[in-house]
């Protein structure tokens, strides 16, 4: 690991180890085909990025184990010095027993994108679960944007997400969360059978932010007032500031709540696999995250492509303010 980027928390687990208590349950539960942890359901990706003297940022190593895949850089940031990486999936989606390891590192003056070619799928389930550890550092001055597509939950699909990110006392970062209940289209609105993301965030090693979403629909019904009401679709963007700017956090919680809310337009074609017939109607909000970590703005809609429109005029507004420059165009096909 670079000298200039934080050490990251030991929170890699063995194979079978269960991620969280609630699913403790599934992790006893053997696999009629490829176990746990045999080639193609252990995933691994890296990819490392470091500034060289001319301050461009460079994906200096990369290591991309099945189910994904790197083909290179994408030189289309608005910023001329930074990164972007998209990451492709061959595969039909995440199966049970699909154990995924990611790893992103962000050294000293560096600025990179990370994001994935198209939403994530989490295929149907009879035993077990999958589960991917997300591992994310930012050294010195850099900053990191981690915002990959949509997350699909297919009928009983059990799905645990960890992100990890440990930032430099002068770093920051943006990272987007945002989950589809179902094919919509085929009617399977909160028919997964367990959902767990969870974000921490690290300042030189001291816990600032620890914020989960935790769904179980047989336990307690998702659409109820005060969870998500009459909205299928859940986003989240998490924007973490420098130590230095606490002072300006009520000003960006504001402005950032103000372009969330606006942004909802009506821009699907019909074909989302989110779009269910409901109409483009999105509810979103901005507030402070604790310990000046940064903000935090959240999102509900009805189908994926206005919540993520939403998040992303957040996400251009958080980058402009952090880096002078608004977030990269979204090359997703």
């Amino acid at each position: 690991m670079a000298a200039d980027t934080p050490e990251r928390p030991a929170n890699r687990r063995t194979a079978d180890e269960p991620p969280h208590p609630a699913f403790a349950e599934y992790a006893g539960e053997s696999l009629p085909a490829a176990a746990v942890g045999s080639p193609g359901k252990d995933g691994r990706l890296e990819l490392h990025f470091a500034a060289d003297e001319a301050g461009e940022t460079n994906l200096v190593r990369d290591l991309a184990r099945a189910p994904f895949h790197v083909s290179g850089t994408l030189g289309h940031d608005p910023l001329p010095e930074a990164e972007t990486v998209y990451v492709q999936s061959p595969t039909g989606g995440v199966a049970q027993g699909d154990r995924h390891d990611v790893t992103v590192e962000v050294g000293s003056g560096a600025v990179a994108h990370v994001s994935t070619q198209s939403s994530q799928k989490v295929l149907s389930m009879a035993r077990n679960y999958a589960a991917a550890d997300v591992s994310l550092s930012v050294g010195r001055s850099g900053h990191l944007d981690y915002v990959p597509e949509p997350t699909i939950l297919h009928e009983d699909s059990r799905f645990f997400q960890g992100v990890d990110l440990d930032l430099a006392p002068d770093a920051s970062a943006v990272v987007g969360d945002a989950v589809v209940p179902g094919r919509l289209a085929r009617s399977e609105r909160f028919d997964f059978e367990r959902y767990l993301s969870r974000l921490r965030v690290r300042r030189d090693g001291d816990l600032l932010v620890d914020d989960a979403t935790h769904l179980r629909p047989a336990d307690a019904d998702p659409s109820a007032a005060g969870v998500m009401g009459e909205f299928a679709v859940l986003g989240t963007l998490y924007v973490l500031v420098p130590a230095s700017e606490a002072s300006a956090l009520d000003d960006l919680s504001d402005r950032l709540h103000a372009v969330a809310t606006d942004a909802a337009t009506d821009i699907g074609d019909g074909d989302d696999p989110a779009d269910d017939g409901h109409d483009d109607t999105v509810r979103a909000g901005a507030t402070r995250l604790p310990n000046d970590a940064g903000c935090v703005v959240r999102a509900l809609g009805h189908r994926a492509e206005t919540v993520t429109a939403s998040l992303r005029a957040a996400w251009d507004e958080a980058r402009t303010d952090l880096l002078g420059a608004g977030a990269p165009e979204s090359r997703r096909p």
